[in-house]
């Protein structure tokens, strides 16, 4: 007879009553009772166990298995129920089995949890020693009871209205990612027991500023509930990032406040979805970032936790043969197994409950190659990303592919299928090649690329996403984003040559080695300026004081957000890049729950300034379609215009030629978008990304007079005339006025956006 952690023996009910509905997996509601599914193919017994609150167990013997599905009704018991499965069955490691009884399992389908996972050597199905390595091979079966070790599935019930989703269009989507706890840990303006929490992202000092920053909606890094791995918990560190996921439906306990995780799991779940209902009422959408292609337990040598202990062989891509060895296409140990129906089963169902029940506006899938990928490779038609693409609600929702891993074939940046979108690293790869390293070689006395990389990427990046099932989404296909959480941020792209992640306790060996930044002369912080540009700065670092290293690595980081905001697709903004957040070098700080991630909101005048300037382009994009194409442009005139849609220009104002598109001479350009398309003044955008001071002459376009609406060579948008309560949709009074086809000052290592003065509709 099983033992329960109380030390007696736990008393066992044979269930008589089987689930109505079996295929429904998980334990729901259903009048007085509940009903009970769990998949366990191989089992030749399973316990839904449930813990009183001393933690002894009464076990549940399910019925089964029924095509692999073990179930029950249990009848009086209800809402707060904790719980978890014990199995019993065969104990192969070599084919995938490691059915163990003495491990108190987690509920992949549960909607809550309470405790923590003790790392040591109860958590593992097979023997290991004090260092947690396994004893033996073949692995043994260990007889350590994990109850008390392990976090508990509580049975959740959340049902109050959440407000309805803003359902932003992309062509009018901005979007910022962030750290539930990082953005909001050093926020002073909300009381401290709510800093680094769901309801302090919801607190009206979070919402005001996201406001004010003008973005559309909020991207959270993993929220799901999480596992940090062994070896992260030997150096006193944590998986602060979150893709380390342990269940697919709860969300992660620590970022909820102090109070609700005394309340228990229902509490928390409330606290999230308050969360997302306060930022819907704000017009801010919330979208996740999932991690559906691997798990929390690793190879088979890690911790069973759940999955593992239920049916490897189904939840994880393994080897064919005996002995099979888990597939590892994620780096993390093991893989989604994607060719069965019940993962891919899992996936969706998990899906639909965070943007049902929970109220989500969509999910960006880490490493999404790994979900389209059967054993026989990658497809765009896999069922699961269909599963996402034809469901009525998911299709809705704002479904963005991580198009790579490092799986066979996985790099698959534009083949993805509509509705999904798709961050570009060649994006990425093109904006930190043209504005730093570029500038970084002619310092150097290098040479430079000419500026078609660029082009193609502010007009959308045709040549990755008008292709293939996917070709009809048009721009906003294109997630465009210079950083992320993986990597530099943006200020430290301007001030590091090389990655310092000491703090990481790898030696440094960890982390990208292509970061293509550049630290404009000087390795790390500077003192930054409070009085703006030096107007005759040297470009060359050599003889530079701090205060002018400082100015030039802003006016760098202008040149970045500025191209970001005037780029066809979609953009996406790190959070903190808008006043140069620091990182202190550190490119892979995936374990830092420290300062070193932590947003510092001790602002000096000059980050205000770096403010004010993102969210006056932000707002400049989002009132101006002309900034923001729906369509790939066709490079002729549509409708009854008279210009093309959209056309290049070299420094002398006339037209790219095609062999100019390569030479480094022609790193002055413009860009001509006509407003006729969308009903909107034309823009033009001229950019100087030479170390010398240029004259350019304008284009013709519609004969139309220009207003300078952004000069990166401005500290903040103060210096060109545009006050706080500047509309952007009325430009006119303050701004500096152009004539058609004059000649420009431009200065060295900076760029232009020109509005026509009136809108191109008032020509008709």
């Amino acid at each position: 007879m099983s033992q329960s952690p109380a030390g007696g023996p736990a008393s066992t009910i044979d269930v008589t009553e089987a689930n109505p509905v079996p295929s429904r997996l998980g334990v729901h509601l259903n009048g007085s009772g509940l009903d009970v599914a769990v998949v366990a193919r191989w089992a030749t017994r399973v316990d839904f166990c449930v813990l009183d609150d001393d933690g002894a167990e009464t076990h549940y013997r399910l019925l089964g298995p029924d095509t692999g599905v073990w179930h029950g009704r249990i009848p009086s018991l209800g809402e707060g129920t904790r719980y978890g499965f014990r199995v019993h069955g065969p104990w192969d490691p070599d084919n995938g089995l490691f059915h163990n009884p003495a491990k108190l399992l987690i509920d992949p389908y549960a909607r809550g949890l309470e405790g923590e996972v003790d790392m040591g050597p109860a958590i593992y199905a097979h023997s290991v020693d004090d260092d947690e390595y396994p004893t033996s091979y073949p692995l043994e079966r260990s007889g350590i009871d994990s109850a008390g070790h392990v976090p508990v599935s509580v049975v959740v019930d959340s049902d109050f209205p959440i407000a309805p989703k803003p359902r932003t269009p992309w062509s009018e989507t901005v979007i910022y990612e962030i750290h539930v706890k990082g953005f909001t840990k050093n926020m002073t303006q909300m009381p401290e027991e709510l800093r680094g929490t769901y309801a302090g992202l919801a607190h009206p000092a979070s919402i005001d500023y996201l406001k004010t920053l003008g973005v559309t909606a909020v991207e959270l890094l993993p929220v799901h509930a999480k596992c940090d791995e062994p070896f992260l918990t030997e150096r006193g560190l944590t998986n602060y990032w979150g893709y380390s996921t342990l269940g697919f439906f709860a969300p992660e306990p620590s970022y909820a406040t102090a109070s609700a995780r005394e309340r228990g799991a229902r509490a928390v779940v409330d606290e999230f979805r308050g969360m997302v209902s306060i930022l819907h009422e704000a017009g801010i959408e919330v979208i996740l970032d999932v991690v559906y292609n691997h798990t929390c337990e690793g190879g088979d040598s890690g911790p069973t936790l759940s999955f593992r202990g239920l049916d490897s062989e189904l939840y994880y891509r393994r080897t064919p043969g005996s002995p099979s060895h888990p597939i590892d296409d994620t780096g993390c140990g093991n893989t989604l197994n994607g060719d069965h129906p019940k993962a891919i089963k899992l996936v969706l169902d998990s899906l639909r409950y965070w943007s049902s029940q929970m109220g989500v506006d969509g999910f960006r899938f880490d490493l999404a190659a790994t979900l389209g990928r059967f054993a026989s490779g990658f497809t765009p038609l896999h069922p699961l990303l269909i599963g996402m693409a034809t469901d009525d609600d998911l299709s809705m929702d704002k479904l963005i592919a991580e198009p790579w891993d490092i799986g066979p074939g996985g790099w698959q940046t534009g083949n993805f299928p509509a509705p999904f979108s798709e961050w570009n690293d060649q994006y990425r790869g093109s904006l930190r090649g043209f504005w730093l390293t570029d500038l970084r070689a002619m310092v150097e006395g290098g040479h430079p690329a000419g500026p078609t990389g660029l082009a193609t990427r502010l007009s959308g990046s045709q040549d990755v996403f008008d292709h293939g099932i996917g070709r009809l989404r048009g721009p906003r296909a294109s997630i465009n984003f210079i950083t992320a959480h993986d990597g530099f941020t943006l200020a430290d792209l301007t001030a590091y040559n090389g990655k310092h992640n000491l703090a990481n306790l790898e030696d440094n060996r960890d982390g990208s080695e292509d970061n293509r930044s550049w630290n404009h002369g000087v390795e790390g912080t500077v003192a930054a300026t409070t009085d703006g540009p030096d107007p005759d700065l040297d470009l060359s670092p050599s003889g530079l004081n701090e205060t002018e290293i400082a100015a030039l690595r802003a006016r760098t980081r202008r040149n970045i957000l500025t191209t970001l905001m005037v780029s066809a697709g979609t953009p996406m903004l790190l959070g903190g890049d808008e006043f140069g957040r620091t990182q202190y070098g550190n490119n892979n700080a995936y374990c830092q729950d420290s300062p070193i991630s932590w947003v510092d909101w001790d602002l000096a005048a000059d980050q205000r300034d770096s403010i004010a300037f993102v969210s006056w382009l932000i707002a400049l994009r989002r009132a101006h379609p002309v900034l923001r194409p729906v369509d790939f442009a066709t490079g002729e005139p549509t409708l009854s215009d008279t210009i093309a849609d959209l056309s290049w220009y070299t420094a002398d104002g006339s037209g790219m030629p095609e062999d100019g598109w390569h030479d480094p001479a022609h790193r002055v350009f413009q860009m001509l978008r006509s407003g006729v398309p969308a009903g909107d003044h034309d823009a033009l955008v001229v950019i100087n990304a030479t170390l010398d001071d240029q004259e350019v002459r304008l284009p013709a376009g519609h004969g139309l007079d220009w207003l300078v609406a952004v000069d990166t060579a401005w500290s903040s948008p103060a210096d060109g005339g545009i006050l706080p309560d500047t509309d952007p949709r009325r430009l006119g009074e303050g701004l500096r006025r152009v004539p058609t086809g004059s000649v420009l000052g431009v200065e060295a290592h900076s760029m232009l956006v020109l509005l026509s003065d009136i809108p191109t509709r008032a020509l008709d």
